[in-house]
């Protein structure tokens, strides 16, 4: 998703438009094409030091793009797994996330890398590409869900993607340890269970408040909107505009603001990893109108497990809506 913005908020034309949070130019998850090319220059020496079969300690090295995918790749191999997971502080916009040399040593050293794809950890291509490693097993979710490019790149949200991530993960592990195949698929399900109370709190949402109208500053929660069977009236040219960090239409901001003012929704689903002058405005608007804000994040909190967040998150649209916890 191309981003034309510069860090102070102008145009690349001059003309002035909205500061985001967001200070990358680039596609979903890119990093700035010179944190890009600086850790690719030290990743042949990186790779040469680490592209062996064996890890000392005796464990799968994998690499997670995003926290929650290392969340589920910690739960389905267990001790037999060693885990780096690049973005996973949910207090910083992942789109503006630069590689690090960490980041490239984690990757040349790692046998499985799980990856989110339409563009949102881009910056793992880079790397993966710079220390290729005929043992390592990779993990594009994009692909495994045979998604087409341009896709709403947030598929974590889709109730129905995790248990299929899982089952990929625990393929990939058993083919890089097959003796361990029973733990892994002992953890597998151990873990296919755990969804179960997120699984059964999306049914009982729906069915006490089917087809809610609802909007959102930028379609991070979709997919999940779409499991609860809501129906989302935010103007798709306002959502698209702030999610790809330009200026919504007047008419679509007009419009946004009618959906608050006229009471036509029940609650705005916030971003609040992303944020920008306008967002700011319409999250002020809903308090104004009594239009309940649920913030919604990007990466999983510390200390909680996929789970955890997602539950969290569902119980505040419950709550917003009048009833839940």
């Amino acid at each position: 998703m191309p981003r034309v913005r510069r860090d102070d908020g102008s145009h690349a034309d001059g003309k002035p438009g909205v500061k985001r949070s967001r200070a990358s130019c680039l596609p979903y998850g890119r990093a700035s094409c010179m944190a890009v090319g600086l850790t690719v220059l030290l990743l042949p020496a990186l790779a040469g030091c680490s592209a062996s079969g064996g890890s000392s300690d005796g464990k799968i090295h994998a690499v997670a793009g995003e926290n929650f995918y290392g969340d589920l790749v910690s739960r389905v191999g267990g001790d037999l797994v060693s885990v780096t997971s690049i973005l996973n502080d949910p207090n910083v916009d992942p789109h503006t996330y630069e590689s690090s040399p960490q980041n490239a040593e984690a990757v040349a050293d790692a046998t499985l890398v799980v990856e989110n794809g339409l563009g949102y950890d881009a910056f793992l291509d880079s790397l993966l590409g710079a220390s290729p490693r005929s043992d390592r097993k990779v993990v594009d979710v994009q692909k495994l869900l045979g998604l087409t490019d341009g896709a709403n790149p947030h598929i974590w949200y889709d109730p129905a993607t995790m248990p299929k991530v899982a089952r990929a993960v625990a393929d990939a592990l058993e083919s890089l340890q097959p003796a361990s195949r029973s733990t892994f698929e002992a953890n597998l399900n151990t873990y296919l269970d755990s969804l179960a109370p997120l699984t059964a709190k999306i049914a009982e949402i729906q069915g006490r408040y089917p087809a809610t109208p609802v909007a959102y500053t930028e379609p991070v929660p979709r997919y999940l909107l779409d499991a609860l069977g809501f129906r989302v009236l935010t103007p798709d040219g306002f959502a698209k505009s702030i999610e790809d960090g330009t200026d919504p239409t007047a008419a679509d901001v007009a419009a946004q603001q009618d959906l608050l003012t006229g009471h036509r929704v029940k609650v705005l689903l916030y971003n609040n990893q992303a944020t920008s002058p306008v967002t700011e405005s319409i999250k002020t608007l809903a308090g104004q109108c009594g239009v309940p804000v649920v913030g919604m994040s990007e990466t999983m909190p510390a200390g909680k497990s996929f789970v955890d967040w997602q539950l969290t998150q569902l119980n505040a649209i419950e709550s917003a809506l009048g009833g839940g916890q």
